[in-house]
């Protein structure tokens, strides 16, 4: 068919405005998201903190945006499985990852070796929550604040033993940051789990351990452990006694632990600024911030780019952690 310069020119802007009449068309019929389930997967098991707040936020969720989000429990393997499993789903906004301190700010300098690369596969949403660990020692000890125990770690080089659920766990780092923080030097006795880690600290058989507020509060109030300090930024509201490391002299020793709510890298950002808005919106409400305060987590809700820097941050201050005490893995 040949056509003459203003016949194609012709044809050309009718075919122009046919096109766009055709994507204005598209757009208004393309479903809203989400019009399915969407799951939200976590690499822990069932009944931990991580649980809980993935629970509290699914059921916000499903109230807000009308459709069920489900939790699903990918558990093994250092968590390593359930968040390769999310890297390599669709990104369509409908698998999500609750990530932690774990997978996103250690296991990346810890390991040789990952499945995935948490920087180039992730899109980050919304950094949940977080909290801070307290420094308990065995109630026999006589160390009754910080200085006290550096002091006696110092008169007694490699005499002090201190537990932690698992070779670079969070809480084994944050003891490493402590003795590189504090000169001081401590015998580290690794566990499978903190269950028998806080048996053996209540018999005195280690000295002391850095542990999540919950699983300890109930050993400080009968008086079998003596809280020294906290990790955190600001004194825990449930131990407003405990002083903070930096209170105590300890400068640049905060560890936190935190979730975050990422998608598959590629996930459309109209869908990763929705879920960021429902975040905050869940974030504001009574019950969600009580549950929390509960769990002694603060509420964060942040942006995309500030929950990407922050996550930045804190794993390039663990990769210098691990480096330092040697605490790398080979997998």
């Amino acid at each position: 068919m040949k056509m003459h310069g203003r016949s194609l020119a012709v044809f050309l802007f009718t075919a122009s405005l046919a096109l766009l009449a055709c994507s204005e068309v598209a757009a208004q019929t393309a479903p809203a998201y989400p019009n399915k389930p969407v799951k939200i997967v976590i690499t822990l098991a069932a009944g931990g903190s991580n649980d809980i707040i993935a629970r509290l936020f699914a059921q916000k969720f499903s109230e807000q945006l009308k459709q069920p989000f489900l939790v699903e429990n990918r558990a093994g393997g250092g968590g390593i499985p359930g968040t390769d499993y999310v890297a390599k789903s669709p990104a369509d906004g409908y698998t999500l990852l609750l990530g932690n301190t774990t997978g996103f700010g250690i296991q990346p300098g810890l390991f040789s070796k990952l499945p995935y690369d948490t920087q180039r596969d992730f899109a980050p949403i919304s950094i949940l929550t977080l909290t801070a660990s307290v420094l308990v020692v065995n109630s026999s000890l006589p160390a009754r604040s910080v200085s006290e125990l550096v002091a006696l770690a110092k008169e007694s080089p490699q005499k002090l033993n201190y537990g932690s659920p698992g070779n670079g766990s969070p809480y084994h780092l944050s003891a490493e940051l402590f003795k590189a923080r504090t000169g001081i030097d401590m015998i580290h006795v690794p566990y499978k789990g903190v269950a028998p880690e806080l048996i053996d600290l209540i018999a005195g058989r280690v000295q002391l351990m850095f542990a999540n507020v919950p699983e300890v509060m109930q050993h400080i109030k009968t008086g079998e452990l003596r809280p020294i300090a906290s990790t955190g930024l600001k004194r825990f509201a449930s131990l407003p006694d405990v002083p903070t490391l930096a209170e105590s002299g300890v400068n640049n020793a905060e560890s936190l632990a935190w979730f975050v709510l990422v998608a598959p890298k590629g996930t459309p950002k109209e869908i990763i600024g929705k879920l960021n808005a429902e975040v905050i919106k869940a974030e504001g409400l009574p019950e969600v911030r009580q549950r929390l305060y509960e769990l002694s987590f603060e509420p964060v809700g942040n942006s995309p780019d500030a929950a990407e820097a922050f996550i930045r941050r804190d794993r390039e201050k663990w990769a210098r952690v691990i480096k330092d005490s040697g605490a790398k893995v080979d997998n």
